[in-house]
């Protein structure tokens, strides 16, 4: 019985192949959201925790051309974390050693999603980097206030339904 439970106990310190996988970026539809080729099958990533400029928004191509150049057509693990209301899974999507989710922050590319930005201690550090991000004045922190996405997508589709 020991031995059962032990190898129980352990089997919840291994990766679960489920939530973590390798595949390579066929696809970077914009800066938080890509295409990972898994074996035969595509899936479409929703990078946690960060929320980038809308593609028509100021800045939004900046993130894309950010996110192609350090993933397009390259091998990447991701680390699924949810599932979103979309279908898409939300995760951590990594380079090398390198985190994208981090690096956009840090690129000032892109603002932290707070309100889906849960995860800690990993929230943490993703905020303190969007801070300096801010105070050395890179990517859209140029701007002195510039449009957070959530902002600009309620603003645009209001404007679609004529109000």
């Amino acid at each position: 019985m020991r031995k059962i439970l032990r190898c129980f106990c352990l089997s919840w310190l291994l990766p679960d192949s489920a939530h973590n996988w390798k595949g390579e970026v066929v696809n970077v539809a914009d800066g938080d959201t890509i295409n990972v080729r898994r074996g035969k099958e595509t899936v479409r990533i929703r990078l946690y925790g960060v929320d980038c400029p809308e593609s028509r928004q100021k800045y939004g191509s900046e993130a894309t051309e950010f996110a192609r150049k350090l993933l397009l057509g390259k091998k990447v693990r991701v680390e699924a974390v949810d599932t979103d209301q979309y279908g898409r899974t939300v995760g951590l999507v990594y380079v090398g050693h390198k985190m994208l989710n981090r690096e956009l922050i840090r690129a000032g590319c892109a603002w932290v999603y707070s309100s889906c930005c849960k995860k800690q201690p990993l929230c943490r550090e993703l905020t303190k980097l969007e801070e300096r991000a801010r105070k050395k004045k890179v990517g859209l922190w140029r701007d002195k206030r510039p449009t957070p996405p959530w902002e600009w997508r309620k603003k645009h589709h209001r404007s679609q339904r004529g109000d």
